[in-house]
């Protein structure tokens, strides 16, 4: 199993004993709006990569954090350790995310990693019987100063 970790995280495949924290993280009304530590081995979040299934060269990124957790620089951190997984590691060109509209802390984090708003989706994403706007981010390969010195 792939272990990825940063000087404060340690970002692994979700098993089946994670089940009641994925549950707990996910029922949380806070986290589920939009969408732990080393030392301690506290679960804060999730954040996950996938290729993309409709180009191999491409991948998916999507996160959430519990409440406690957010604004604190953990998902920075997870997010800059991931992407640099997924383009030195997998080999992927680019990362692509798909953030509500009105996830502004959401926003603000992908473009401080270098990600790029390519596409708004007007009112594509229903929940709780509203319509959001749907904003598309992607990051490519040579934007991400790690992967940029890596070759």
């Amino acid at each position: 199993m792939t272990t990825i970790t940063t000087p404060r995280l340690s970002l692994t495949r979700f098993v089946t004993d994670d089940w009641p924290f994925f549950l707990r993280l996910r029922q949380d009304p806070q986290v589920m709006r939009f969408m732990g530590e080393v030392l301690s081995e506290e679960a804060l979040g999730d954040i996950g990569l996938r290729i993309s299934p409709k180009n191999p060269h491409e991948a998916d990124v999507g996160y959430a954090l519990l409440p406690q957790a957010q604004g604190k620089g953990y998902a920075s951190e997870a997010l800059r350790a991931v992407c640099e997984y997924g383009f030195t590691t997998l080999g992927v060109q680019a990362i692509n995310a798909w953030v509500l509209g009105e996830n502004r802390g959401s926003s603000r984090l992908l473009e401080k990693q270098g990600f790029v708003r390519t596409q708004v989706l007007e009112k594509a994403y229903h929940l709780n019987g509203v319509d959001y706007d749907d904003w598309i981010y992607r990051l490519e390969r040579e934007a991400h100063p790690a992967s940029a010195d890596a070759g």
